[in-house]
């Protein structure tokens, strides 16, 4: 069973800016997305300030955030980078199957990476991951490069939007339009 500690909040700053960009995609009724919280048992709490410092993970989790945008169902993750390098391990088995099963149901399923020690934003759709998981799963690289990434992933900046990724989103759809007719 997975443990979690306090001072182990990786990826906590990318969600906190993520789920205010959500916060502003909603209140503007472009997308309705939310946070799925990920199911755990409590161990320690301080009592000073109540709050929880050792648990353990009830569950797999499956991805951080599901809803829909202008009526395309979506899901996705969020992941922090510190290198060039993305090991594949940070992404779990049962978190692509279900995205293959989202994507098999109609809907959109993809990864924000954040490049921390670049500052660079990045949306890699699920077809793009899978390029990179499929080579991994015959024995080929455990991991992809900054340099793999198509450039067209680049998450733009946008004034008073802090992970403006409905544009790349739209991009995705429109390449999936393209691929069906």
């Amino acid at each position: 069973m997975a443990t979690w500690n306090s001072r182990g909040l990786r990826g906590s700053t990318l969600e906190d800016m993520i789920n205010k960009t959500n916060d502003k995609y909603r209140a503007s009724g472009l997308a309705l997305i939310q946070k799925i919280p990920t199911p755990i048992t409590p161990v320690k709490i301080d009592q000073g300030t109540r709050h929880i410092t050792l648990a353990y993970f009830d569950q797999k989790s499956t991805v951080d955030y599901i809803g829909a945008v202008q009526g395309y169902p979506v899901c996705f993750d969020a992941k922090e980078c510190a290198s060039d390098t993305f090991a594949l391990a940070n992404i779990h088995e049962h978190q692509v199957e279900f995205m293959r099963e989202f994507e098999a149901q109609g809907g959109v399923a993809f990864f924000l990476l954040y490049y921390t020690h670049r500052d660079f934003m990045y949306y890699l759709s699920f077809k793009q991951l899978l390029v990179f998981w499929d080579r991994m799963k015959k024995g080929g690289r455990k991991s992809f490069r900054f340099d793999e990434l198509d450039p067209e992933g680049e998450i733009a900046p946008v004034p008073g939007v802090l992970v403006p990724y409905l544009e790349n989103l739209a991009r995705d759809l429109d390449g999936r339009e393209k691929t069906d007719e």
